[in-house]
């Protein structure tokens, strides 16, 4: 995204300052953002808050005082290298549908020959109606992007299909226009998340694993041109939206779950933290406090991984390695045991590297024995190496 021109068109729906956010997130992944709003849409958020974000004037007015700029809207339509329309309303989608341009954003449109990327939000209704899904239609048989909406509740107090789908995933669509297509024609399955293992029908033994950097990974997969499959255990996340999710919840059931998936993909990236240990027997209704003390039996859960190292032909398989102590050292042994062809290992008591963050410092080992030593950044930044990091695997083994 460094130094690339985005073009945000904004129009007139609540979720407009969801928008600041997108802006926001797209500058600091280096790009050059300028904005542009209809008339309505300053009802919902102030012009000045995305001149503050982007430091750059934003246009409104079709003949109003553009700096810079000759005729606005070829101006605008001429800087940019993707046109990005959040959120895009039904009266959006049907003028550029049909070609109508009565404003200065469905103008720029008409006028822009770049990637066009849509993020539609509105009442599920109005989403559904017919009219809607044909003009959305319409506007796919031209080449343009369509992020699916959320479904969830809704500003006019219903629940449903139709809210704008996080900043996050907005930003990674647009990502997905740029980025190198490393992973085209790839299947890769992603882990990510902790396992829940029963104690009883109320209580569980789990991790702290809040399953952000197996999404990252996901996301930066999908970016790179790969068809995604992500098993997700216990998070509050998310999942990134356009992969294809399989939620579960215990590590039997996350061991069958890769299992089904494994003969049909090329790479498997095991980022969940998977629980070591279940309850042998877990009670079928809910545990009275009585004792003092309470005895759980444990047993060992199956190592998906090695378990996968055991199985795989061609597969790709990289592994994560979530230490407190001798990083390196238990990596590589894990490296070598379970039959991997890399591996990122952590020190999650390190400042900016544990669980919940959004950073993360890692190492990446490599089967022949080179040791990568990453400095603290984003985990999509980690997550964008290692996906750099399979692709080149993917090309030694051609």
């Amino acid at each position: 995204m460094l130094n690339k021109n985005i073009l945000i068109g904004v129009t007139g729906g609540i979720a407009a300052y969801k928008v600041v956010e997108v802006a926001s997130r797209l500058k600091k992944l280096g790009a050059n953002v300028r904005v542009m709003m209809t008339r309505n849409a300053t009802e919902f958020v102030a012009p000045r808050t995305f001149q503050e974000i982007t430091g750059n004037a934003v246009s409104v007015e079709m003949f109003g005082d553009a700096a810079n700029f000759h005729v606005a809207h070829i101006a605008l339509a001429d800087f940019a290298d993707a046109v990005l329309i959040a959120p895009a309303t039904a009266n959006f989608l049907a003028k550029a549908a049909h070609g109508i341009c009565d404003d200065l954003l469905t103008t720029t449109v008409l006028a822009c020959d770049k990637p066009l990327i849509i993020a539609p939000a509105m009442n599920t209704k109005m989403f559904d109606n017919p009219a809607t899904q044909l003009n959305l239609q319409t506007l796919r048989s031209r080449g343009a992007t369509i992020i699916e909406p959320n479904v969830g509740q809704l500003a006019c107090g219903t629940s449903g299909k139709g809210r704008l789908p996080e900043p996050v995933d907005i930003c990674a669509a647009v990502e997905k226009i740029f980025a190198p297509k490393i992973l085209s024609g790839r299947k890769v399955l992603v882990t990510a998340g902790g396992t829940l293992e029963a104690i009883d029908p109320v209580r569980f033994i789990g991790n702290r694993s809040s399953g952000r950097m197996g999404f990252e990974v996901a996301r930066s997969a999908q970016a790179a041109g790969a068809h995604v499959v992500l098993i997700v255990g216990n998070s509050a996340l998310e999942p990134p939206s356009g992969v294809q999710v399989v939620k579960v919840e215990s590590a039997i059931e996350m061991r069958e779950a890769v299992l089904r998936e494994f003969d049909s993909v090329d790479a498997v990236i095991m980022s969940a933290a998977v629980a070591d240990y279940r309850v042998k027997n877990p009670a079928a209704q809910k545990i009275k406090k009585s004792a003092d003390t309470l005895t759980l039996e444990l047993v060992k859960n199956p190592d998906i991984l090695r378990e996968l190292g055991t199985l795989k032909k061609s597969q790709v398989l990289v592994g994560f390695a979530a230490e407190t102590q001798n990083i390196v050292d238990y990596a590589r042994k894990k490296l070598v045991e379970k039959n991997l062809d890399f591996i990122v290992a952590n020190d999650v008591t390190a400042d900016g590297a544990g669980f919940g963050v959004p950073t993360n410092i890692a190492s990446v080992i490599h089967r022949g024995g080179h040791v990568e030593n990453f400095p603290k950044m984003s985990k999509r930044g980690l997550a964008d190496k290692i996906i750099e990091r399979l692709a080149e695997v993917f090309t030694r083994t051609r």
